[in-house]
Order: structure tokens, then sequence, then C-alpha cells
């Protein structure tokens, strides 16, 4: 599996964001464990400290729990709490820009809507 890194967030943060995404996409469920900090540092030539970062941040967040020899579990509320954590920012930060930009360009957006449905504008 291949991963672009940009240079507009920090990686570990990219790495949360791709974790997120595949807890949210049922990729990674509720009691699953998710790859070692090894794993996922081979896999995409990171540091392990990059790794780990991004971990305890899930950790921080309680989506994530460590259990001891073991490794980092998704909770059993996680996809919940990020559901809720992610509408919150995409509603606080990313929606004031589009709208802003759908306004700037002059778009309607009941037409935006419809071609979002599929139908002609």
């Amino acid at each position: 599996m291949s991963i672009q890194w940009n240079d507009n967030s920090p990686i570990y943060r990219q790495l949360k964001e791709r974790l997120v995404g595949m807890m949210l996409d049922g990729d990674i469920k509720p009691g699953d464990s998710l790859p070692s900090v090894r794993q996922i540092a081979a896999e995409y030539q990171l540091n392990p400290i990059t790794v780990s970062r991004a971990f305890q941040e899930l950790a921080d967040e309680n989506v994530v729990e460590k259990r001891r020899g073991l490794g980092m579990f998704m909770t059993e509320n996680a996809k919940e709490q990020l559901l809720s954590s992610e509408k919150h920012r995409f509603l606080q930060e990313e929606w004031p820009v589009i709208v802003e930009r759908i306004q700037r360009l002059g778009l309607n957006p009941n037409s935006l809507l419809n071609t979002f449905n599929g139908e002609q504008a």
C-alpha cells in the first residue's frame, strides 16, 4: 500500500488521519489490533518515533488502547467518537473554506447538489 506524504502537515498527523480513515471505513474494527509501530515504520519507511507519535495521539483521544505486550487495539466506541470529532472538525475548519470558494466562484449550491447526486445541472 502506497501513501503520498505532503508538506502541508506533519507526517505523523497524515498517518493518524490515514488510520482514522481506516477505522471509519471499517478496515479496522472495534477490538482489532493496529499494525505494530515496526510494521508501519518499515512499510512506509518512517521513523518509528513518527509512528509512535501518531499512535499516541489516537491513544490520547481514547480511540485506541495500549495492551501491554500485545499492541494497540481500536476501542469499542472509537467509531462514534471519530465520527463526532471528524464532523466537528469538518464543520469548523473545512466547510467555511468550501462555502467561501463556492461564493467566490458564483456557484449555485442547488446545482452543485444536483451534480453530486448524478443529475444534470
